[in-house]
């Protein structure tokens, strides 16, 4: 799966936010650091939602553009 991320640096280093997972960023010292962390912060987040949703019925839909 490929995710948009959103980079931005300040002087303490980067952070990274992923706009289609509210709630998920993380941060590092360096561009490439923070990149790291946030393909882990994506990996536990979408390990909660599966979790969540133990249990439920899903369903997905399609929404034309």
């Amino acid at each position: 799966m490929r995710y948009k991320i959103a980079l931005q640096q300040s002087e303490e280093g980067f952070s990274a936010s992923v706009p289609g997972l509210p709630g998920c960023w993380s941060q590092g010292a360096t561009e490439q650091e923070a990149l790291e962390n946030i393909q882990d912060a994506i990996h536990e987040y979408l390990a909660a939602r599966d979790e969540l949703l133990t249990g439920a019925i899903v369903r997905e839909v399609e929404v034309a553009s």
